[in-house]
């Protein structure tokens, strides 16, 4: 694993099991990369609840409960479909705190409205708000895949110690 996300998932880690919340996740253009982070630090099992791979527009659908008007009219990449793909993981786990990836990992199927390397992020705390970003990172396949991690890991490191909205 990149020495970058394990020092960040250990510290994710930290933050999560200080406070006793669990963590799920639901992937798009990151493939498990996120909840492979995760699970390689020590300990995970005791603040990593669950994770979705939702890579097709029906997985999105069935997995999470995304609505598929919602992934006609706005496309698999854009803030609504994150934040659904957010309160899904929230409402089909047990976990505190979720986070969603969808985005255009590339080499292809960028467009000059949605480049290669655009990417949605959304957050859903089970008994508060949730919020999202969208990023466009530059470089190939695997440098948008790690930057979106990262960046997901650092948001995730954020709420935690802000800590607030969960009961």
């Amino acid at each position: 694993m990149d020495r970058g996300l394990g020092e960040l998932s250990s510290l994710l880690g930290q933050t999560l099991a200080a406070r006793g919340w669990r963590l799920a996740t639901a992937e798009s253009c990151s493939g498990g990369l996120l909840a492979g982070a995760v699970t390689a630090t020590p300990g995970s099992s005791a603040w990593f609840e669950r994770g979705f791979v939702t890579y097709s527009n029906e997985s999105k659908a069935e997995l999470l409960g995304v609505d598929l008007a919602t992934l006609a009219r706005y496309g698999a990449v854009s803030e609504e479909t994150a934040r659904e793909m957010a309160d899904g993981a929230i409402n089909h786990s047990h976990a505190d705190v979720a986070i969603a990836i969808t985005g255009i990992a590339g080499p292809d199927s960028g467009s000059t409205t949605k480049p290669v390397g655009t990417v949605w992020l959304a957050w859903r705390k089970r008994h508060g708000n949730g919020g999202a970003q969208t990023h466009c990172f530059p470089g190939d396949r695997e440098a948008i895949r790690l930057r979106v991690v990262t960046a997901a890991l650092e948001r995730l490191i954020a709420l935690a110690e802000a800590g607030e909205g969960l009961q």
